[in-house]
C-alpha cells in the first residue's frame, strides 16, 4: 500500500502529511518553533483521526534528518523512532537540504540549472549545499557564512535557484544575474518529502533505529 508518516520540525515551519504511493494525501503545519513538540504529537493524531486511517496502517515512517534547528530535529528525530519502535515499521531519513531542493526543482523544472538549498544558521551563516536536476551533489552539505562573493564563479557560468528560510539574507547582498530565488510553501515541501520517502521506501533504503541521530552540522552555540 505505501502508506507513509512524513515528519519534518527542522525549521520554524514543522509539518506531518500522509501519502500514499508518493502522493500528498493530507498535510498539516504549524509556524510556532518553540512549539513544535506540542504541534507534533498533536498534529499525527489529528491526521490520522480526520483520513479516518488507523496508524498502525502505515508502511513506514519518514523523518528530516537534518540540519537546522536543533531542537526542531531532536523532536521530529525522537517522534519518529519511537513511533517506529513501538508499531515495527521502518523509518525512513531524509536531507531537510534534500526535501528543499527537490521541491525548488519540481517548481522550476530547469534541468540545466542547480540548486541551492538554505537553511537559516543565525547571523549571515546558513547550512547549504548545491545539487543539480537529478539531485546529485555538486557542493556536499555545510554551514556557510554568506558574503557578496558566495558562489560567484558558479554563478557566472551556471543559474542556480535558491530556496529556503535562509536564501533570502543571501539575495540581500548578491547581484548575480544568474541568482533566483524561489518561493517554496508549505504544499511544495510536503509534496517533495512524499516523493522522496516513497523512493526510499521502494529501495528498502532504512534508517537505523539506534544509529539514526540529527545531521547538525555544527556544534551547538547558544550565543
Amino acid at each position: 500500500m505505501s502508506l507513509i508518516l512524513n515528519i519534518d520540525t527542522s525549521t520554524e515551519l514543522a509539518f506531518v502529511c500522509l501519502s500514499r504511493h508518493g502522493e500528498l494525501i493530507d498535510t498539516t503545519f504549524s509556524v510556532q518553533q518553540k512549539e513544535h513538540a506540542v504541534f507534533l504529537h498533536s498534529a499525527i493524531q489529528e491526521i490520522f483521526s480526520k483520513n479516518q486511517i488507523a496508524i498502525n496502517q502505515i508502511d513506514g515512517i519518514a523523518v528530516t534528518e537534518g540540519p537546522g534547528s536543533y531542537t526542531g530535529l531532536r523532536v521530529g528525530m525522537s517522534t519518529a523512532k519511537g513511533l517506529c519502535y513501538a508499531l515495527r515499521k521502518p523509518l525512513i531519513t531524509l536531507s531537510s537540504l534534500v526535501v528543499i531542493a527537490n521541491a525548488c526543482k519540481q517548481i522550476a523544472e530547469d534541468v540545466n540549472a542547480f540548486y541551492c538549498p538554505m537553511i537559516d544558521a543565525r547571523r549571515m551563516e546558513v547550512f547549504t549545499a548545491i545539487y543539480n536536476f537529478e539531485l546529485e551533489e555538486i557542493l556536499q552539505p555545510k554551514p556557510v557564512i554568506l558574503d557578496e562573493d558566495t558562489f560567484v564563479e558558479t554563478l557566472l557560468q551556471k543559474t542556480i535557484y535558491f530556496a529556503g528560510n535562509g536564501a533570502k539574507k543571501f539575495f540581500s547582498i548578491t547581484e548575480a544575474e544568474k541568482a533566483i530565488l524561489m518561493d517554496v510553501n508549505p504544499k511544495n515541501l510536503a509534496t517533495s518529502m512524499c516523493h522522496l520517502s516513497y523512493k526510499l521506501l521502494l529501495a528498502n533504503s532504512f534508517g537505523d533505529l539506534v544509529l539514526s541521530n540529527p545531521v547538525y552540522l555544527k556544534e551547538y552555540n547558544a550565543s
